[in-house]
């Protein structure tokens, strides 16, 4: 299947194939959910509230009432919910991606920290590494596939993670473009190393333009936007889309069988519009900075991930 031949709103079939995806109780990693299950596919939707998964749960059942989902627990800011979420996923069984979306996307105004690191590098970046390494083994088993949630943000603003903690000069734009920009440039390196290591399993990064909660319809539980918020986004019509649509690139980043680890997808149009192959930002690509934020991640995280044994386990 080529680029153009790509319809987001018509997937290939998934049955037997089992995803899971983090932040899959609203905005983009619910309805990513949603397109994954219409298209036959075993779901395992995480959060961190257990009553919002099930409003989520409820919410895909009402879509799609034949779903086949779970849910499970899981904070990305907690390490110990991390590795317990990750045990849990690897005793169900088959996984054939990953799709590490979750995250904080409105920052708080001063430096908060969780676990003693910035809470906005702990939710988006280091929950997601090492949760991506927690479940390597289950991936390369199935020979499968993670996607790493990046954002457009970082082409448009360069605030590159030299100091990703934030321990100087924080502000609530600069941990959220760093974060994605780190999230970018870790999905280049672990596809890198996968590659080195001969794991056969794939990483790519996808970002969701300018979707908003607005412009989405509304969902009992999940997306449920006030007539300001609606009458707000409205206004920004030409340049925004729904999280619908903005989901379209990290489903097809997902399980686009023609899709190449390493590579990025994006709207078209950048903001909005069909999927479609993205270059990351010239910054994430800066030779090194995978290589450092993957130590540092390793660091914090005290998480290696295991190349030898999963190449081991899809032998």
């Amino acid at each position: 299947m080529t680029r153009d031949e790509w319809d987001p709103e018509n997937l290939p079939d998934l049955s037997g194939r089992s995803y899971l995806v983090t932040g899959a109780t609203r905005g983009l990693g619910y309805f990513a959910c949603e397109q994954l299950a219409a298209a036959g596919a075993h779901v395992l939707l995480t959060g961190r509230n257990p009553h919002s998964l099930a409003a989520a749960k409820a919410a895909v059942k009402r879509s799609t009432p034949d779903a086949d989902i779970e849910t499970l627990l899981l904070d990305t800011s907690n390490m110990g919910s991390v590795r317990a979420a990750a045990a849990t996923a690897r005793a169900r069984g088959r996984l054939d991606g990953l799709l590490l979306n979750a995250g904080v996307v409105h920052p708080p105004k001063q430096r908060e920290t969780v676990g003693g690191h910035e809470l906005v590098f702990a939710t988006n970046v280091l929950g997601h590494f090492a949760l991506a390494g927690e479940l390597l083994k289950p991936l390369a088993t199935a020979r499968g596939r993670m996607v790493w949630v990046g954002s457009m943000s970082t082409s448009l603003w360069r605030h590159l993670p030299t100091d990703p903690e934030l321990r100087e000069g924080y502000t609530p734009w600069k941990a959220y473009v760093q974060s994605k920009a780190a999230t970018t440039a870790l999905a280049l390196e672990a596809d890198k190393m996968l590659r080195a290591h001969g794991v056969p399993v794939e990483s790519l990064v996808a970002h969701p333009g300018y979707s908003t909660s607005g412009r989405t319809r509304g969902v009992r539980g999940v997306n449920e936007p006030s007539r300001l918020t609606r009458f707000v986004d409205n206004l920004q019509a030409p340049i925004t889309q729904s999280k619908e649509q903005g989901a379209w690139a990290l489903v097809r980043a997902l399980v686009d069988p023609s899709a190449e680890g390493g590579s990025m997808y994006g709207p078209s149009l950048v903001a909005r519009g069909a999927p479609r192959r993205a270059t990351p930002a010239r910054g994430t690509r800066r030779a090194g900075l995978g290589t450092e934020l993957w130590r540092a991640c390793e660091t914090a995280t005290h998480v290696k991930w295991p190349f030898e044994r999963a190449r081991r386990a899809a032998s």
